[in-house]
């Protein structure tokens, strides 16, 4: 048990903000360790970064397609690696498109200036160091920003600070000046401004390494950037004596100690230079070709972003199709209900033309009923005012009847005290003669009562026939009344009717309209 090789192992990788442990299998690729670097802090520029690793007096880049293990990588445990920007833009506003790709070159920029691994003129220096307080500290508030607030900070290179003989208090004056200006400007915008002004710098992305043009000859700097190869002079880092851009480069390769490099060109004379220790070639040959590792970089995020894009085309055209089926079905939905509306409105058109048909029956009814109603009053206004004459006139007639009977019973009272009077004993009867008047007066009178009581009865009679017609005009008028009554209610409800009907079809058409 005690030989049993581990699954994993440890590792430490610092960014230029933080640092990360991880615990890798021991089948790990160089590729499988990065992914998961560029993963956790959210990178998908990759093609920029490397993860670098100390070995005795140099350094080395982890190889993405061999293990991990297996490369000449530090024993400790966990290996520290470093996440550091292998290539640099040529135009940093251009091709840095995510935050954190910009954030780690601004950092990384400012560390090789302050540890002046690229050269950087005094006034570039202040500008450049008025850039990062803006980033680091945001808007100057002199309220808030008092003087010393930059004590601490590293802004300026050694080299700059002990050129001049000016204070840490004078510094910060000049840098604080520029900062002022830099007013409104948010934190990316000006790490933003200060890559691009550092872009500029002669030193800026580029890689040295000591070489011999010879075994014999002094020592020589191969300068290796984005633009191709360059000789430096070891005490003049800034102009190179000779340079070899790569569309001009045929063919670079190494054999022990000697590295040769093939122009495009045939005619041109191949050069060749020696290195003291074999790690430096080695160590070269990687970076000679930074835009063949940017294509190749490119090429993989073209084909994720193809693969993405395809994917959400696809992910698109679905959905645009279930949108599809959806409008279509909401249209045809709305097309039903519109129908159904139109009907509906049909419908309540027809209702209101049939009550304003009805409602103007209805008035013509009730001016009808209106009108008989009055004719009715006046004929019962007419038949009181007969009945009252009627009655005036029968009341004249028992009056003159009352007083043809006591004028009768008068006579006839006197009439039997005269024949008392005059014959007081019973005598034959005597001839016959012509009748006298007063006996002629008693049939009259006889006469007379038998006709006024005939007269009396006829004259009830037509008086309860009176009263009878006048009853019934009576019930006829409350029929009337009621009749009209029971019209100007059946109106109002229908009316009212049409009035909800209308409304709740203008409600519906409005609810449809919203949808």
């Amino acid at each position: 048990f005690s030989g049993k090789q581990p699954k994993t192992f440890k590792v430490k990788v610092s960014t230029m903000d933080a640092e990360m442990e991880f615990s890798c299998e021991v089948k790990w690729k160089g590729k499988d360790l990065f992914d998961l670097v560029c993963r956790t802090i959210g990178l998908r520029e990759t093609w920029f970064f490397g993860l670098r690793y100390t070995v005795k007096d140099t350094y080395a880049w982890l190889k993405p397609d061999k293990q991990v293990l297996d490369q000449e990588v530090p024993k400790d445990s966990p290996i520290t690696f470093h996440f550091l920007a292998k290539f640099f833009p040529e135009k940093v506003e251009d091709e840095l498109v995510q935050e954190i790709t910009q954030h780690l070159f601004f950092l990384q920029v400012k560390k090789q200036i302050l540890d002046e691994e690229i050269f950087c003129s005094p006034e570039a220096s202040v500008l450049l160091a008025s850039y990062a307080v803006q980033a680091k500290y945001g808007d100057y508030d002199p309220n808030f920003h008092k003087p010393g607030f930059l004590a601490q900070d590293e802004l300026l290179p050694k080299r700059v600070l002990m050129q001049y003989q000016m204070t840490p208090d004078m510094w910060e004056e000049k840098i604080t000046a520029w900062y002022a200006e830099h007013r409104n400007i948010t934190r990316d915008e000006a790490e933003m401004e200060y890559l691009k002004i550092a872009q500029d710098l002669e030193m800026y992305g580029v890689s040295y390494f000591s070489i011999t043009q010879n075994k014999r000859d002094t020592e020589l700097l191969l300068g290796v950037d984005a633009q191709g190869l360059h000789i430096y002079s070891p005490n003049n880092k800034l102009s190179p004596n000779k340079s070899f851009p790569w569309s001009g480069i045929r063919n670079i390769s190494y054999s022990e100690k000697e590295f040769t490099i093939k122009p495009l060109d045939k005619k041109k004379e191949v050069f060749k230079f020696y290195s003291s220790q074999l790690r430096v070639n080695k160590l070269v040959s990687p970076n000679h070709c930074p835009e063949a590792e940017r294509a190749k970089e490119d090429m993989e995020r073209r084909l994720f972003q193809l693969q993405d894009e395809a994917r959400m085309a696809n992910e698109a055209l679905l959905r645009s199709e279930e949108t599809a089926d959806l409008l279509a079905e909401k249209a045809q939905i709305a097309e039903e209900e519109a129908k159904l509306l139109a009907h509906k409105a049909a419908e309540a058109e027809q209702e209101r033309q049939r009550l304003e048909v009805t409602a103007l029956k209805t008035k013509e009814e009730k001016r009808l009923m209106e009108q008989k109603m009055r004719e009715a009053e006046q004929l019962a206004v007419k038949l009181v005012e007969q009945s009252e004459r009627r009655l005036k006139e029968a009341d004249h007639l028992k009056q003159d009847l009352n007083e043809a009977k006591d004028a009768e019973r008068r006579a006839k009272q006197k009439l039997l005290e005269i024949t008392k009077t005059t014959y007081p004993v019973m005598l034959p009867p005597p001839p016959t003669e012509p009748e006298s008047p007063e006996v002629s007066s008693s049939i009259r009178m006889d006469f007379k009562d038998s006709d006024m009581k005939r007269l009396s009865m006829e004259i009830e009679r037509e008086r309860l026939e009176y009263m009878e017609k006048s009853k019934h005009l009576q019930d006829q008028l409350k029929e009337l009344k009621s009749e009209i009554e029971s019209l100007k209610l059946e109106e109002q409800q229908q009316a009212g009717l049409y009035s909800l009907r209308i409304i709740s079809i203008h409600q519906t058409i409005m609810k449809k309209n919203c949808f």
